[in-house]
Order: C-alpha cells, then sequence, then structure tokens
C-alpha cells in the first residue's frame, strides 16, 4: 500500500534522468548497516552530481538536460552536495531513491 504525504509548496515538476541507480547504497567499511544513520540522495540530486562533477558540464547546461531551470538546479546540486558531505563526514551510509521521479532513457 503506498502511502501519499501531505504535499506543501509547488508540485515537483518531472525531472529527466539517465541512468537507474536504484540498487546502490554505499557504507562505511567495518561498520554494520543496522548500525548506521541513513542520508537519502533522491534521483534528482544523483542525477545533478553525474551532470555537474563528473561530466564537468555548465549548471545551465545540467538544467536543460534534466528540464528543470537553472535556479532549480543550482537547489538541487546544493542539496546533493550537503548530503554527500553529512554522509561521508558524519558515518553515516548513502542511498538512493528514485521512486518519486520519472526515469528517462
Amino acid at each position: 500500500m503506498e502511502r501519499t504525504l501531505p504535499q506543501s509548496g509547488r508540485k515537483k515538476i518531472d525531472r529527466t534522468i539517465e541512468k537507474d541507480h536504484s540498487h546502490v547504497c554505499f557504507k562505511p567499511c567495518g561498520v554494520r548497516g543496522s548500525f548506521l544513520e541513513r542520508v537519502t540522495l533522491e534521483a534528482d540530486e544523483l542525477e545533478a552530481i553525474r551532470l555537474s562533477d563528473t561530466k564537468g558540464l555548465y549548471q545551465q547546461e545540467c538544467a536543460d538536460r534534466m528540464g528543470v531551470s537553472r535556479t532549480t538546479f543550482s537547489r538541487i546540486i546544493t542539496s546533493a552536495h550537503a548530503k554527500i558531505a553529512d554522509a561521508l563526514l558524519h558515518t553515516k551510509a548513502l542511498e538512493f531513491d528514485i521512486k518519486d521521479n520519472k526515469e528517462s532513457k
């Protein structure tokens, strides 16, 4: 049974996501996953990291590829960087959540 949460603010538009990372999780070595706090990256945050940091594209080009404004892309990439830093610096597991986003190939 799916659960819907009340939404505040504007409705999140579908983003174009090129890769499926639904079965990936990273955790610190030597620590059982059940003992770790988790940080969850949404699919659009992971795609922003892929386009900006891995491919080295400018924010406007990344935004165009994802189908969002440059301002929205900036918010997505800032959130992704903060979550990754939190996981790395505070010994947390990093997992990916793709269920709320539309995937495109």
